[in-house]
């Protein structure tokens, strides 16, 4: 074979394979035959991340360079800017040679290798292009899933997924050109294994410096190259508490499947002992749900044992129904809470995932739905925990409840123009609890409520009567008060609701709008009937607002049905954007007139004897999307003073940035103040920089971030969240107080410290669910973005 010589002033390509050839051709045959069969090949707008193994195996390699040298066939020698290209690989150097037979590149000076959009850079790399095998001296690398970088003093490539790195320093923090790397936070490690099937990495003989100080060492440990989920220890969380000391949690992360897991997380406190901790979820086709659980053998606080448990299970039974000839949807619903005693609240107050600490429900439910048809049987028990200084009453269990509903809308009653509905609802529940504490005795209950309503409505107004009928039948364990042991109650009601709508084109400070004006008139009757002598098992007042007074019981459950006879007339005004129908302003009044006395209370209280009800006011203005304000006031016109005014600010000027402001007034009752926040430092005397997709407003910048509830008349601060964020870019420290009220006398305090290295772990306590539940619209200064593209660093 000559020997050819292609000497060159400008870079020279140069194809070692004619596959190309073979591939375009065999796509042109496809688009052909798709042409043949009367199909139409659609082109895809995304670029293609991976082709399959058998088209991979195919495609060509291509060199280019200043001189290129080389027998067909066999080797190829590249001098002068070098490049080797195939596929989702480049390899660049000052000189360059492949051998056609072994599929081996060897390269020299300044070699750089790109193989999808990870790269690395070195002095001399040995490479197999099929196997990707090889080595790497001296190389910095920089890895695109988690924008990870580092150097050693070798790399080995076994494979095109697996690589070894040793004397090896990694980290996610940028490179300064020009300058020796010495980042803020880094793994040093011995040897470091990159695993991009796992997405994880390994270090051996490794220790974690920030700000070149070792703060974490271990013969051996692991690290996610990605977001996706791995086994392995997790950061340990550190925990400063005035109630149960220093706090040292070691959580270890199992995943057992990718539809299963279990993290295991015991808690030594210093004060208490050792808390020995799991969670374990699972999902699956037809069920998914979450079981966690504690035990603390012998708290020396308390000297008892203390553990927790909770269970939330959510399943579809319809294909097991169907299976069993049956027909309709049906599913199972299980929430199960539970404490080994009744200071655990007390003691544990981040441990519940309940809204009301001192009320832990547990439910099983059934359900079933068909068409019209509906039907649900459950049982719903309560642990309540009990405090000396302020006990409460506990609610009752029901043991079992049973219901079954019958519903149909959309019905034409004779022709009429409008909608009709009718509905059909009985249930039956078994109440239990402690007599001594309630004061009444348990019982069953029966009932059906049947309703037919019919809704006529135009552009311009609307109509709607109602008829309810409310029959109940009771069953006592013990005979009441006047020697029975059973009664019954049937109570009618009849409503009508009604409303206009009316529209014209406004302009108000040289802005157009689209104005309604929406009278509506709510009239119900409801007759007397004595209930002063049933139990009440479920019942409860409704908060009176705007929503509430065009309801004709102004009590829920099913134990009192309030004499309401009254009409309530109310009015409310909307400025409407045209362009897009957002809600610019609301404005609302309200008010109920009594045309009876109503007589139907609850235990101890006394019967409505004003005609008037209080006016409720309320407005609600967003000028622009920074800016919303909100109000509702409450205002008794016989005193002439308000019962209850609530009103809210919140200002949002772009992302990161939100402050909220409540003033919250009961008269007689309470009156607090509450203010959240989190805003960057840089913001308060100056202009912040713009936000940077998923890394917030960029390195460099303190947000201060907290909510405050402050109490009148009390005077004192109630609860307590406040603290500072700092993002550097590649880490994150966070500092946050927190104070949460436990009685009128204490509460739990503990301060909240924490490193995030990003892209690598988290050490110190996380106070990020903590912020999320307290500050309103806390946006957390990492968010998810898509994953990157090898495109992105294309070379």
């Amino acid at each position: 074979m000559k020997r050819r010589t292609l000497p060159s002033r400008s870079p020279v390509r140069y194809a070692l394979a004619p596959v190309a050839v073979a591939v375009v051709g065999a796509c042109l045959a496809s688009a052909a035959q798709a042409q043949d069969k009367g199909l139409t090949l659609r082109p895809s707008l995304r670029l293609q991340e991976q082709l399959p193994a058998d088209v991979r195996s195919q495609t060509p390699t291509f060199v280019s360079g200043q001189r290129i040298e080389g027998h067909t066939g066999e080797s190829t020698t590249v001098e002068g800017e070098a490049e080797l290209r195939r596929h989702d690989t480049v390899i660049r150097a000052d000189r360059l040679s492949f051998d056609d037979g072994t599929r081996e590149a060897h390269a020299e000076g300044n070699v750089l290798v790109n193989r999808s959009g990870d790269r690395f850079m070195g002095p001399e790399l040995r490479l197999n292009v099929d196997t990707f095998k090889g080595y790497f001296d001296q190389p910095q690398f920089e890895l695109l899933n988690n924008n990870g970088r580092g150097d050693a003093a070798r790399m080995d490539f076994q494979d095109q997924d697996h690589s070894t790195a040793h004397q090896a320093r990694y980290s996610t923090c940028p490179r300064v050109p020009g300058a020796d790397w010495m980042p803020a936070w880094l793994v040093r490690a011995n040897r470091i294994e990159f695993d991009n099937v796992e997405q994880v990495g390994t270090a051996y003989g490794g220790a974690l410096e920030f700000k070149g100080v070792p703060i974490l060492g271990a013969p051996y440990f692991t690290f996610p190259l990605s977001d996706e989920r791995k086994s392995g220890l997790l950061p340990p969380a550190i925990n400063l508490d005035n109630l149960s000391g220093f706090e040292l949690t070691l959580p270890y992360y199992l995943n057992l499947a990718p539809n299963y897991d279990l993290t295991l997380f015991p808690t030594l406190m210093t004060k208490r002992g050792i808390d020995i901790g799991a969670e374990f979820r699972y999902l699956q086709p037809d069920y998914t749900g979450r079981l966690r659980g504690s035990f603390m053998p012998s708290d020396r606080l308390r000297g008892e044992d203390r553990w927790s448990y909770t269970l939330q299970h959510t399943q579809t039974l319809t294909n097991a129904l169907n299976r069993l000839g049956g027909g309709g949807s049906s599913g199972l619903s299980l929430n199960l809470n539970r404490v080994s005693d009744d200071n655990y609240w007390r003691d544990f107050p981040r441990a519940s995932a309940t809204l009301t600490q001192r009320l832990l429900p547990s439910d099983a439910v059934l359900s079933w739905g068909r068409g019209p048809w509906s039907a649900s049987a459950g049982v719903y028990t309560w642990q309540t925990l009990q405090d000396i200084e302020t006990p409460i009453t506990p609610p009752y269990d029901r043991l079992p409840s049973l219901g079954l509903n019958y519903g149909l809308s959309d019905l034409n009653w004779g022709g009429l123009s409008g909608r009709g509905a009718v509905s059909l609802y009985g249930e039956y529940t078994r109440f239990e609890s402690d007599p001594l504490l309630t004061g009444q005795p348990n019982g069953e209950r029966a009932m059906a409520v049947a309703t037919i309503s019919h809704r006529f409505q135009t552009p311009g107004w609307f109509i709607e009567p109602r008829a309810r009928l409310h029959s109940t039948q009771y069953n006592f364990d013990q005979p009441l008060a006047n020697g029975q042991r059973s009664a019954s109650r049937a109570v009618p009601t009849v409503s009508l609701d009604s409303g206009l709508v009316f529209e014209r084109d406004a302009s108000y400070f040289g802005r157009a709008f689209l104005q309604t004006l929406e009278p509506r008139a709510y009239f119900t009757w409801t007759p007397y009937r004595d209930q002063s002598f049933l139990p009440n098992y479920d019942s409860a007042a409704t908060d009176f607002n705007l929503a509430t007074i065009y309801s004709d019981n102004v009590f829920t459950g099913n134990d009192r049905i309030s004499d309401t006879r009254g009409v309530t007339l109310g009015v409310s005004s909307r400025l409407l954007d045209p362009g897009t129908g957002a809600e610019i302003v609301r404005l609302g009044i309200a008010q109920r007139y009594l045309l009876a006395d109503q007589d139907v209370t609850l235990p101890g209280g006394t019967p409505v004897q004003e005609r008037f009800s209080d006016v409720l006011l309320a407005a609600r203005v967003q000028w622009t999307p920074r800016w919303l304000f909100d109000t509702t006031f409450q205002y008794n016109p016989s005193s002439n003073e308000s019962v209850r005014t609530t009103v809210s600010a919140r200002y949002t000027p772009g992302p990161y940035r939100v402050l909220s402001a409540a003033w919250r007034l009961q008269r007689g009752a309470s009156e607090q103040f509450d203010i959240g926040w989190q805003w960057p430092l840089s913001g308060i005397f100056g202009r912040s920089p713009e936000a940077v997709p998923g890394q917030a407003l960029g390195p460099g910048q303190w947000y201060g971030v907290g909510r405050v509830n402050y109490s009148v008349p009390d005077r004192k601060i109630v609860d307590l969240v406040a603290g500072f964020e700092y993002d550097a870019g590649c880490w994150i420290g966070r500092v946050v107080l927190e104070r949460l009220q436990r009685s009128a006398a204490s509460a739990n305090q503990r301060i909240l410290f924490q490193l995030e290295f990003t892209g690598f772990t988290r050490l110190g306590s996380n106070p990020l669910q903590t912020l999320r539940d307290n500050v309103p619209r806390y946006q957390y200064l990492r968010e998810e973005i898509n994953p990157p593209s090898r495109f992105q660093r294309y070379d």
